[in-house]
């Protein structure tokens, strides 16, 4: 990513907050066979302190596309993104620009046990599942579950550098971000709510 110093994003609480908050990830490899990629949710590791760590599983046979444990791959996070209309700047200003909240994260993937792969989907089922008002469980029928987890492998990703990015407009006048972030919570062309908390959340730091 292009390396402009006032968008660069060095926190490491802040890159776990954006995993977190989006945990849908492109998994990255060169290959062999050229370059690879799959997407797969992905979860932080616990108690990692000021290091990040990911679980993660992959179906098979990405493992073998992806050669994993032989060889770094990248991780993509994508947070919340879109298109800043020049029509919200001041009279003259014509060039747009696209605000996005992105990390890139490295490192060698770790194959885990069978039992530990299934630990991981367990807890990756029950994360998400707490948004549902029934939610479901690999546990209502472990031996099932079992089964169809032989057709995944699981990783865990300990990261030993990253590039991150906050692109929200720290480049402009305060009153320039004002309306901007009006336009995404509430105007009729881009709205992007979402894209509008995460501005309010780093113009208030």
């Amino acid at each position: 990513m292009r390396r402009t110093p006032h968008f660069l994003l060095n926190d490491v609480h802040e890159v776990k907050r954006l995993i977190r908050e989006n945990p849908w990830a492109t998994i990255v490899s060169t290959t062999a066979n050229g370059l690879v990629a799959s997407h797969y949710p992905v979860v932080l590791e616990d108690d990692t302190g000021e290091s990040i760590s990911l679980l993660s599983h992959v179906g098979r046979p990405d493992e073998q596309a992806h050669e994993l444990g032989r060889h770094e791959v990248m991780v993509i996070i994508q947070g919340p993104h879109g298109y800043i209309s020049p029509s919200w700047y001041p009279e003259g200003q014509f060039v747009p620009t696209w605000n996005h909240v992105t990390a890139h994260l490295w490192g060698i993937p770790e194959i885990l046990s069978v039992e530990e792969n299934f630990r991981v989907l367990e807890r990756l089922v029950d994360l998400f599942e707490t948004g549902v008002a029934e939610p479901r469980s690999l546990r209502f029928d472990e031996q099932a579950a079992r089964q169809i987890a032989k057709g995944t492998v699981g990783l865990r990703l300990r990261v030993t550098r990253f590039d991150a990015r906050a692109k929200l407009s720290q480049d402009k006048p305060h009153a320039v971000v004002s309306r901007i972030i009006e336009e995404l919570e509430a105007g009729t062309d881009y709205a992007n709510p979402t894209l509008a908390k995460e501005m309010r959340r780093f113009s208030a730091d």
